[in-house]
């Protein structure tokens, strides 16, 4: 294996610059997907070196269950500074399956709560709670739902509202809550990959806003309508529940609106810094996939070897 099973640790460094250059540069659609995906291959090569590593580091623990050969110098050898990149290894995979086990429980917990709340109101599209409190979000499930409070539809407007059920929608049908969970779990996995989970919950409200705009077909009132409801209301009741005034910066939604609609345009030209970027990263993750499974491929065989008959 030597240093390729490391790589994975450290390749998410290499999707930095798209997740900075996506906002400006590509259609939020296009930027959440792209980022999205990133996150997801990233984080399950990371995982997957991080339990390789652990392999060999608990083979040196006394009294482990694993058979004898698998501490054998042949297979200590694999992995560089097999004691020490082992023993971290052990606490450092712990930590991952906690933080991703507690993030779960975290989201169907918020799902349920809400679903709880909702359960004596008629299975809408569209659930109003009385709730003098200013709230919006985007509840998935069966049925899917938009939630708002009294509260907050008595801040807007009737173009308002529909502005915002539209963008509440939108984070509905093009299941937002999964790329958001997906990211959020990569993040846990890898500290390297938050900056692209803070890019997706970004693009995902810049998706919802587009395409709300789009069928509107009125960009400034639904500026009018983001900028009033973030003004009014709190942030989504959980951090994979899509909401209309959250994730922000506001301000820079408000702007985006404000300009004509971005082109759906195909992949970035290499020689733009964009696409220098988005192929730096494509590479990144590439080689994080190979170098995962050529370590993989390589400790099965060493440990098969080792094992005895």
């Amino acid at each position: 294996m030597g240093l390729f099973v490391f790589l994975p640790l450290v390749l998410p460094l290499t999707a930095w610059p798209i997740a900075r250059l996506a906002e400006q540069h590509l259609h939020p659609r296009r930027a959440t997907r792209l980022l999205a995906w990133l996150s997801a291959v990233m984080a399950v090569c990371s995982t997957l070196s991080l339990a390789l590593i652990m392999v060999v580091g608990t083979a040196q623990l006394p009294h482990n269950p694993l058979p004898d050969g698998w501490s054998d110098p042949e297979v200590r050898e694999a992995v560089p500074y097999d004691e020490v990149a082992g023993a971290a290894a052990i606490p450092a995979l712990t930590t991952v399956t906690v933080l991703g086990t507690a993030t779960l429980w975290r989201h169907h917990r918020v799902r349920r709560r809400a679903a709880r709340a909702l359960a004596h109101l008629p299975r809408r599209p569209v659930a109003v709670v009385g709730d003098v409190r200013p709230y919006a979000y985007a509840l998935p499930g069966r049925p899917n739902r938009v939630v708002a409070s009294t509260g907050m539809l008595a801040r807007l407007d009737s173009a308002e509202r529909r502005a915002l059920f539209a963008h509440e929608r939108v984070h509905l049908t093009a299941r937002h809550h999964r790329y958001l969970l997906t990211t959020r779990l990569a993040a846990r996995t890898n500290p390297f990959l938050r900056p692209l989970h803070h890019a997706v919950a970004f693009g995902a409200e810049r998706w919802a806003d587009e395409e709300a705009a789009r069928l509107l077909g009125d960009r400034r009132l639904m500026a009018r309508a983001v900028g009033k409801a973030a003004l009014a209301g709190p942030r989504s009741p959980g951090p994979t529940i899509a909401a209309l005034a959250a994730p922000g910066p506001v301000p820079r939604r408000i702007a985006a609106l404000l300009e004509p609609p971005p082109a759906p345009s195909a992949w970035p030209a290499l020689w733009t810094a964009t696409g220098l970027a988005a192929w730096t990263a494509a590479a990144g993750t590439t080689v994080s996939a190979l170098a995962s499974a050529n370590s993989a491929f390589a400790l099965i065989t060493l440990l098969h070897a080792a094992t005895p008959l």
